[in-house]
């Protein structure tokens, strides 16, 4: 396998006793400091000030793809793709969590981009994956440079239970048009059901109740998406899975979906871009692998992964993570999405590996 870079369901309930759910929240702080001295004239010369920043089991029914095309020109070849677009937004990033209430900073997304890092995926990800089978996508958007990396090669893949964050973020900018007062208490419920224990029954009854196909795609566009195409039908002809996890959807797009969450904008409202992320921070514990490999406890990890087998319940599995990784100095977004893996857990290993050896890069 040739690597290249470029820069640029249902598992069940797999509650934490007593209600405890994935990693506590984490106080992330982001400091800016910024001086400038006067100037003055001594002996003839010029002494300016200077500024500085600093800143900080049973197969799992989630969702499905098809395998046919999969391996289209490229299959088992990783090459750069295109960089991912993140809304052109001057608004601050969001910002350090509190228990359930959030701050944010006045911080550019875009700032200090001289001072940026050097490819995360770098030699050591290309190598890994020329080892590994299947075809791997990635993309990596850092919030506090702008900058972004692509790896892989291939056209767009089965979205599985990832989908369910475009039902979200879709049903969200839905019920908050025209001053609406948000989600029910019956779409909170469901809409808990569906992030944190990735709960299928749950995930259909919201896919309607946001629009269907059609709303999620008018959404999407606005959101900047231009790759991912929302699947036409839930109960699909020779199809065990929901027919939502048909989706499909490239690392680019699902970083401009993320990015709606972390960045203020248009489409969602402070409130709702809080209230998505925290169901995110709370996953079950056994759902917490993905973009969370190699990343300490105590750094904030909101995301969402998706699994499942595209022929049969032992071949060809479709496995991805998306998310956001917020603290120890780091602030990303990264997704990975991975066909033809020959088990579930290989492809889980493929992208904890890719994640801990990103984590390492963004130092």
């Amino acid at each position: 396998m040739v690597v290249r870079t470029s820069f640029s369901g249902k598992r069940g309930r797999h509650s934490a006793p007593g209600g405890i759910r994935g990693r506590p929240r984490r106080q992330h702080v982001r400091i800016v400091l910024a001086a400038l001295g006067a100037c003055s004239v001594i002996a003839g010369g010029t002494l300016a000030g200077m500024a500085a920043t600093g800143n900080e089991g049973a197969p799992a029914a989630h969702g499905a793809g098809t395998g046919a095309g999969r391996a289209a020109a490229g299959a088992g070849r990783l090459n750069a793709t295109s960089p991912a677009r993140i809304p052109a937004s001057s608004a601050s990033p969001r910002g350090t969590r509190s228990g359930a209430k959030a701050s944010r900073t006045s911080a550019s997304p875009r700032a200090t981009p001289a001072a940026g890092h050097l490819d995360p995926f770098g030699t050591a990800a290309a190598s890994y994956l020329a080892g590994r089978t299947g075809t791997v996508l990635a993309a990596l958007y850092d919030i506090g440079t702008g900058q972004t990396w692509n790896l892989g090669h291939g056209g767009p893949q089965a979205e599985a239970s990832i989908v369910k964050l475009d039902i979200l973020e879709t049903l969200l900018a839905e019920r908050g048009q025209g001053g609406s007062t948000g989600l029910s208490r019956t779409d909170r419920s469901l809409a808990k059901q569906m992030i944190e224990d990735s709960d299928n029954a749950a995930a259909t009854s919201l896919w309607y109740a946001a629009g269907g196909p059609a709303r999620i795609a008018s959404f999407n566009a606005r959101a900047g998406l231009t790759q991912t195409v929302p699947s036409s039908c839930v109960v699909c002809p020779g199809f065990a899975w929901p027919g939502w996890g048909l989706t499909t959807t490239t690392p680019g797009d699902q970083i401009s979906l993320l990015a709606q969450l972390v960045i203020p904008g248009s489409l969602l409202s402070g409130a709702d871009r809080d209230y998505a992320l925290s169901l995110m921070e709370d996953v079950t514990p056994s759902q917490r692998w993905g973009v969370s490999g190699g990343v300490p406890a105590n750094v904030t990890v909101a995301l969402k992964n998706g699994w499942l087998p595209l022929r049969g319940s032992d071949s060809d599995w479709q496995v991805n993570s998306v998310g956001w990784i917020h603290g120890g100095g780091r602030d990303y977004l990264m997704a990975v999405l991975s066909a033809g893996n020959p088990s579930e857990q290989y492809g889980i290993d493929t992208i904890d590996q890719l994640a801990a050896m990103a984590w390492q890069g963004m130092r």
